[in-house]
């Protein structure tokens, strides 16, 4: 094959897994047009078309979607192959992508990247903020934190924190104007804050459970974000009750600036996990991180 048909081969992958020709363009490192015109001789040259343009989206096509299925995966083993070949250097190396919610982030990567990345200064690792349970497998991330119960059953799943337990928290200011919630059912009677999650666009529903019971209340309030700090930050503020996770909270009981409420309904559950496909190729670079990232408590 010559070199000229596996660069339009490469770049046509980029276009149908990415489904945009901005986001292609701009990880192939070259421009939209010079990308467009590269798929345009491809198709020529095959006879047929692979892609479906409009001005909103991009699709491949029955016959684009064949290739796909075909070309994407021989790339993948070549690209593994080439990252394998690479840990036969003396320091371990290679990129490392990883999803998260903004909170393991900050609370359980951050604190051990820091020291694990200066002992290892030729890995690169890529964290991305996401609430959205992606499918780290269609989305080419290497692992992904979850809390214990999210992890899919064909996952690997390692465990990289402790046990957690979430908190329902207000502002003195706010209690002043209403009373404390006794039951999770009271709730529906308050200003909640809420969690936007990117899955269908859905509000988060409150999670509660004592002894055998288990609840899941939707509630209302005027503020809805997509990450747990700027609901603290609004509770702090007395815009309402927040749903966090209580060693996020924790700091601000004892000064006062919140109050706690339904304890009695959040018990501990399983913390935070590192999991990825089960049928992975572990590179020492991926290897080593996960022994960092692994809870030892």
């Amino acid at each position: 094959m010559q070199r000229g048909n596996l660069d339009d081969l490469l770049a046509f992958v980029a276009v149908g897994r990415e489904r945009s020709f901005t986001k292609a363009a701009a990880k192939l490192g070259v421009s939209q047009s010079a990308l467009s015109h590269t798929i345009r001789e491809l198709e020529e040259r095959l006879g047929v078309r692979l892609l479906t343009r409009t001005t909103r989206s991009v699709a491949p096509t029955e016959a684009g979607e064949r290739l796909l299925r075909t070309v994407a995966p021989r790339f993948e083993e070549i690209e593994a192959e080439l990252d394998a070949v690479s840990e036969l250097r003396e320091k371990p190396a290679g990129t490392i992508r990883i999803t998260a919610t903004d909170y393991a982030a900050d609370t359980i990567l951050w604190p051990k990247l820091t020291k694990f990345l200066r002992q290892y200064p030729d890995i690169k690792v890529e964290v991305i903020i996401d609430y959205g349970l992606t499918d780290i497998v269609a989305q080419r991330f290497d692992a992904g934190v979850r809390a214990g119960e999210q992890v899919a059953k064909d996952m690997i799943a390692v465990r990289i924190g402790p046990d957690m337990r979430m908190a329902v928290v207000g502002a003195p200011s706010y209690f002043r104007k209403r009373s404390e919630p006794k039951r999770p059912q009271d709730l529906i009677g308050h200003s909640c804050i809420n969690l936007r999650l990117p899955t269908l666009g859905g509000l988060y529903a409150w999670e509660f459970e004592k002894g055998d019971r288990e609840l899941r209340v939707r509630v209302e309030g005027q503020l809805v974000f997509n990450g747990t700090f700027q609901m603290l930050n609004a509770a702090l503020a007395g815009f309402g009750l927040a749903y966090v996770p209580e060693d996020l909270a924790q700091p601000h009981f004892a000064r006062g600036r919140l109050k706690r409420v339904l304890e009695d309904w959040c018990p501990p559950y399983a913390g935070y996990h590192l999991y990825y496909p089960s049928r992975r190729q572990s590179s020492a670079a991926f290897s080593l991180l996960v022994d960092a990232l692994r809870h030892r408590g």
